[in-house]
């Protein structure tokens, strides 16, 4: 080691004790704040972390007891929550059993957890996490609400899908069998037995037409169309299609507002089947002698839309609908008798359909209906800006 030019010769430099010193003391608190001052910013900054936590938390230490807890999670549990032990305050095993886990291993485990508020049952995912070799464990709770019943809905489609397939199927495998078998060489009862195999195949097709309809809807939901589109001339050419079924069913059909150019920004083909959806439910439902009524009108700043609004509304003066069944009538495979719909030929998709074509327009669907009195299907639709560029407005693809 070279001696250094600015030491008292006779002395020796101490390199190693001086650097000691420096570390040393680098490491005491500032010149004025205590021991005890910084353990309590300690304690400040890990109650703030805490806090600033978007979703209930909660911060457990190696006694069990609740030492700190954030808004949300007070708003769950309790105001009181801090300073319980975990086991009083929570409760539920699942719970108890990924805390237990958590304190005594030191690994991050996860738990179910329900509960409840103004909505209803609220479903939680809450994760354990021991915090460093503290002993402490930060469990956080997810609110998981959504995803439970997005998954519930998939089950309960799919069980609907499923029974509505499995009925037409299964008579149509009874009358295979039969045919190949007793009926084989018996004429009458092959014809009869060929119509209600061709009618159970048509009303398959017919669900599985309406699937498809109801997954194209629902995919381009989010997309609001803009081509300006002859809202009379797609209901009048929807009328007419349906006039000969009028006929069979002995209703009489009366129009009003179809001569009138009204334009709105739209899906021509998606706007004509909730028109077809509408008078044919009203046609078939209403039963023999009544009669329907389809409307078209233009009205400024409609209150459901807050603006310029174009109507359409389909109303019959059939049996009526229970109140109690209204708000569900839009909802997939809801019917009112599952028998009688059946036998019409209805899927119970066909309003469900309806609802999501007038949400991805922007517009509102209002449903009244009174037992003996008949109902009304009134469809709002924005009169807004439609795209440029086009000059012929369109009817129906």
């Amino acid at each position: 080691m070279e001696p250094d030019a600015n030491l008292t010769p006779g002395k020796t430099a101490h390199y190693p004790k001086t650097r000691a010193r420096r570390v040393a003391a680098s490491s005491l608190p500032p010149h004025g704040v205590t021991v005890r001052d910084r353990h309590k910013q300690v304690m400040d900054m890990r109650d703030s972390v805490v806090e600033a936590i978007p979703i209930p938390g909660i911060l457990v230490d190696r006694n069990g007891r609740i030492r700190e807890s954030n808004a949300a999670a007070r708003r769950l549990f309790s105001d009181q929550i801090n300073g319980r032990h975990y086991v009083a305050a929570l409760r539920q095993p699942s719970i108890l059993d990924a805390l237990e886990q958590a304190l005594a291993a030191g690994e991050t485990t996860s738990a179910q957890f329900l509960a409840a508020d103004e909505r209803g049952d609220v479903a939680f995912e809450a994760t354990c996490t021991p915090v460093g070799d503290t002993g402490h464990v930060l469990a956080c709770f997810e609110d998981r609400t959504a995803m439970e019943e997005a998954g519930q809905m998939r089950r309960d489609f799919v069980a609907n899908v499923s029974h509505e397939l499995r009925t037409p199927l299964t008579a149509l495998l009874g009358f295979i069998e039969t045919l190949r078998g007793t009926a084989r060489e018996d004429a009458e009862v092959r014809e009869r037995f060929l119509g209600i195999m061709a009618r159970e195949a048509s009303r398959m097709n017919r669900l599985v037409a309406d699937l498809l309809s109801l997954s194209r809807v629902e995919a381009e939901e989010r997309l609001q169309p803009t081509d300006p589109v002859l809202l009379s001339a797609v209901v009048q050419s929807v009328v007419s299609a349906l006039g000969p079924l009028a006929d069979e069913h002995d209703v009489q059909m009366t129009t009003a507002g179809l001569d009138v150019d009204l334009t709105v920004p739209g899906d021509a083909d998606q706007l004509a089947q909730v028109a077809t959806n509408l008078i044919e439910n009203a046609i078939k439902h209403s039963g023999p002698g009544a009669a329907v009524g389809v409307s078209v009108q233009s009205t400024d700043a409609h209150p459901m839309i807050q603006g310029d609004a174009a109507l359409l509304l389909v109303s019959d003066t059939g049996v009526g609908i229970d109140s109690l069944h209204v708000p569900r009538l839009t909802e997939r495979f809801y019917r009112i008798d599952s028998h009688r719909s059946r036998e019409i030929g209805g899927t119970g998709l066909g309003l469900a359909i309806v609802k999501h074509i007038v949400n991805r327009h922007r517009g509102r669907l209002r449903i009244e209906s009174e037992v003996g009195m008949g109902s009304s299907f009134l469809v709002v639709l924005p009169r807004g800006e439609t795209r440029s560029g086009h000059e012929n407005p369109h009817e129906l693809s």
